[in-house]
């Protein structure tokens, strides 16, 4: 929760809270992540945790603090120190988050070795849009001294992310089991499977491709009008300083969306109808309807998970 994708950055410090309570009411495990970008000095155990501990965070998502951590190279030291502080402070498990080189840090293999003698890290949000550092940051963490579990949010490769996690676990299981007479089925499921989720892909691809185009920034605006389309939330506005799409970007939105299966036409055209309401700069109230919760699931790579 309060991550990018549900506009985390746009809401203020008791928002943010509000917004983890309203889930965490929702569901009686739930998995809370806490939003800390734009900070320059991690919490305390006074400040930070009491807050995060009730409003239901069972976990935090680490943000790198804008702009200190722009640019490359960003000194291993540095991202350490940062990430300990928060550990010690709040002692929550940790998910670090892997930037697009020079957007912020990409934690090399030497940077890696030093953040998982952090206690509290179990995780990395692997969000380059690389696939050569993706490859990397996997077969680093294989290398480590304990699991670290490596999520993949790189949205423009998402199933092939998935599907080699998948092959890489189902090689390990094989290996620890008797080659008997099952072994065949097993293959022709998994072949199935993996036809049906490229099936799936081959219609949501374009969609996630273009969304998560260049400019990236753009990408949850243009995310909130297909949601908008689909039915799923009144309006597509976001807050200032931050832009809506234009028309032909619209246009072309609801054309993907179409195509792979997610609106249809009569759909479409009664919501391009109907006039949005304006967003309240400052909403003194959240409902559980009005939660929006990122619209990407992100597959763990198994393979980064054991060693």
């Amino acid at each position: 929760m309060n991550m990018d994708a549900s506009e985390g950055p746009s809401l203020a410090r008791d928002e943010q809270l509000e917004v983890l309570r309203v889930c965490a009411r929702q569901s009686r495990r739930i998995a809370a992540c806490f939003r800390l970008d734009r900070r320059r000095r991690p919490p305390t155990r006074s400040r930070g945790a009491r807050s995060f501990d009730s409003g239901g965070a069972d976990a935090l998502a680490v943000f790198p603090p804008f702009p200190v951590f722009l640019g490359n190279p960003v000194p291993t030291e540095m991202i350490y120190r940062y990430h300990k502080a928060i550990g010690d402070g709040v002692g929550l498990p940790l998910i670090a988050f892997q930037f697009p080189k020079a957007w912020g840090p990409d934690f090399p293999p030497d940077c890696l070795r030093e953040l998982v003698k952090i206690r509290e890290l179990v995780g990395l949000k692997e969000a380059s849009f690389d696939t050569t550092k993706t490859i990397e940051t996997i077969a680093t963490a294989k290398t480590l001294p304990r699991k670290l579990g490596i999520m993949t949010g790189s949205d423009t490769f998402i199933l092939e992310a998935m599907i080699d996690g998948l092959r890489r676990r189902a090689d390990r299981l094989r290996r620890h089991r008797d080659r008997g007479a099952g072994s065949d089925a097993s293959r022709r499921r998994r072949a199935a499977i993996s036809r049906a989720a490229f099936a799936i892909w081959e219609r949501l691809g374009p969609l996630a491709r273009f969304c998560w185009r260049a400019p990236i920034r753009d990408y949850r605006p243009r995310m909130k009008e297909v949601l908008k389309l689909q039915g799923l939330i009144p309006h597509a506005a976001v807050r200032p300083p931050q832009l809506g799409v234009d028309d032909a970007e619209r246009a072309e939105l609801s054309r993907l969306a179409e195509r792979a299966g997610l609106i249809n036409r009569a759909r479409r055209c009664k919501r391009s109808a109907t006039k949005a309401a304006p967003l309240p700069p400052r909403p003194s109230e959240l409902r559980a309807a009005d939660v929006q919760h990122d619209s990407v699931i992100y597959g763990a790579f198994e393979s980064a998970c054991c060693n």
